[in-house]
């Protein structure tokens, strides 16, 4: 589809073919052409591994996101296995408050299974810092 985009706070609020006519001229406006290029939408990448926390000394939670902004990554889903890593509620919630500090995308933690750790499994429950 060739059409416009509008955008209003960082979020698209319409797309269509032709918004020239539907403009409100007493908002300021930026005009971009972006004749012969392509609108994607963000990639969201299920299976991260990132190094936050245990070796931020290579990369942290902030460097890892801005990379994913730059490559079209608006989510990603990433696995467990840091050090420590994150078999517990405890070290879920970590990386949660560290995430909500420094993300600049979406995010999502899974939490690991170990032969030792069912009872902690059993009593995670989704919660936000």
């Amino acid at each position: 589809m060739v059409g416009d985009v509008q955008i209003e706070g960082g979020t698209i609020v319409q797309v269509a073919p032709d918004l020239s006519d539907t403009t409100n001229s007493s908002v300021s406006q930026e005009i971009i052409d972006a004749q012969g290029l392509t609108l994607l939408p963000g990639v969201i990448d299920p299976q991260v591994h990132f190094l936050e926390p245990g070796l931020e000394h290579k990369e942290d939670l902030f460097t890892a996101s801005c990379a994913c902004a730059q490559g079209g990554v608006t989510s990603f889903l990433e696995m467990p296995n840091t050090r420590p890593l994150t078999t517990n509620q405890a070290a879920l919630d970590d990386k949660l408050r560290r995430a909500a500090e420094k993300c600049l995308v979406n995010y999502g933690f899974f939490i690991g299974a170990t032969g030792d750790n069912l009872t902690d499994l059993l009593l995670t429950t989704p919660r936000t810092p």
